[in-house]
């Protein structure tokens, strides 16, 4: 499985950026995406999730309102649209996938594969 994350940049506090992760390889339809972000000096959190199967999502309470995790079937990615952006949200953006599509997973352990990161800098 290998999993490719885009759409870092550089944006003003108050602007939106839109990451993607495409994931490709042997999966079956029952996993799920999970964003984590990392900041310089601070360790990886969770961020937010998505059950492929169902839908089902999850997001850490600082993001929520401002933050929609999204899936596009046709194209196999899962994205996180990120408005409102502040400068407390710069990092490095990974996704991650966890087989089991049984639960929403926050802790990165759950996690076996894992995409390279995308920057996302927030300038005030």
């Amino acid at each position: 499985v290998q999993l490719q994350a885009s759409g870092g940049g550089l944006v003003q506090a108050g602007g939106s950026l839109r990451l993607s992760c495409a994931a490709s390889g042997r999966t079956s339809s029952s996993y799920t995406i999970g964003w984590f972000r990392q900041a310089p000096g601070q360790e990886r959190e969770f961020v937010s999730a998505m059950s492929w199967r169902d839908g089902r999502t999850s997001y850490t309470d600082s993001v929520k309102g401002r933050f929609t995790i999204s899936r596009d079937k046709a194209k196999n990615t899962v994205n996180l649209q990120m408005n409102s952006l502040n400068v407390e949200d710069t990092a490095v953006y990974y996704c991650a996938l966890d087989l089991s599509g049984a639960r929403i997973a926050v802790y990165s352990e759950n996690y076996r594969y894992w995409g390279q990161g995308t920057l996302v800098t927030v300038s005030s």
